[in-house]
């Protein structure tokens, strides 16, 4: 059971870690942050609605007291990570902007200590300094920040975002199915997004033409956007829910650090997009400080705080 969970955990990362270079691909298109964030969200939420309604229609019952959680979850923790995160990369590198959103557990670790005010192991301390460290080490802080300040804004309001999504998923108990959850965040998020992606004014002409940035293969536009939507996002959803159910919190965001590396290597590989060797240093810093942080929320004992989950990725 472990071995087929951490199998799972690793083939979902790798389907996550596409999301950024084929939101790049639609980029090159022609298709603006906002309204790639939308194509994704309308067609992954209407195909794993349609998922969950033929092998779990159950999954898709949310009682009417939880209608305001999926609101502030499909808000924060899917449109507004997608979107600044969508941004973001059309300013940094995909692995760069995935390093500083995986940030988000040391955000956790400050928002138990000091807004839910309970007392964290020292290792949770110790492993927010590291991430922080390696973080500095990432944008080279001594060189005035070599990366798109603008950029590094967008990346660090959807590791804020992605917290959220943290805590909310620790907030949805037992009377949400997550298969419906993230289902009905998708057609939610795409619902908010509405009136700013305008759907009606994407250029959707551009999917007929063939994306190639500079320095990476040349892909089909459509071919980009079924892929970003189909595995990148049903595909990896429904490996993550199932990995979750069998995974604990500490091995989960272990094998969830694992969309950084891929992240990284598929940017690479399709667009050129090579890390440098202080982000190559730094990013493991940072993930190595992130899971120390994790962990030790985690292992919080219930009795001294609820205990914080680790849900699956929206990457």
């Amino acid at each position: 059971m472990g071995r087929n969970g951490l199998l799972i955990a690793f083939a979902a990362s790798w389907c996550f870690a596409f999301s950024g270079p084929m939101a790049k691909y639609l980029g090159e298109a022609g298709f603006a942050p906002l309204e790639a964030v939308w194509m994704r969200m309308a067609g992954a939420g209407l195909l794993l609605t349609g998922v969950a309604a033929l092998i779990r229609p159950r999954a898709l019952r949310i009682p009417r007291s939880r209608l305001p959680f999926l609101l502030a979850y499909a808000v924060v923790a899917v449109a507004g990570v997608q979107g600044l995160y969508f941004a973001a990369i059309t300013r940094l590198p995909v692995g760069v902007t995935l390093l500083i959103e995986f940030t988000a557990p040391v955000l956790v670790v400050l928002w138990v200590r000091f807004v839910r005010r309970v007392r964290l192991p020292r290792a949770a301390y110790v492993g927010a300094v590291v991430a922080v460290a390696g973080l500095g080490i990432v944008v080279e802080v001594w060189s005035g920040l070599a990366l798109d300040p603008v950029g590094l804004l967008l990346a660090f309001g959807a590791a804020a975002c992605c917290t959220g999504y943290f805590l909310l998923s620790d907030g949805f108990g037992d009377e949400i199915d997550p298969l419906g959850l993230i289902a009905w965040g998708l057609l939610g998020s795409a619902l908010v997004l509405l009136p700013l992606a305008r759907p009606w004014d994407i250029p959707w002409a551009a999917l007929t033409v063939t994306a190639a940035p500079e320095g990476g293969w040349a892909l089909p536009a459509l071919g980009a956007a079924l892929w970003m939507i189909v595995v990148a996002t049903v595909i990896a959803y429904i490996l993550g829910v199932t990995a979750v159910r069998r995974l604990s919190a500490a091995v989960g965001s272990t094998v969830a650090s694992l969309e950084v590396i891929a992240g990284a290597v598929v940017a690479w590989v399709l667009l050129g997009e090579a890390l440098g060797p202080f982000q190559i240093v730094g990013g493991l810093i940072v993930l190595v400080g992130a899971y120390l942080a994790q962990r030790a929320t985690a292992a919080v004992p219930p009795a001294t705080a609820r205990k914080v989950k680790e849900p699956v990725r929206v990457g």
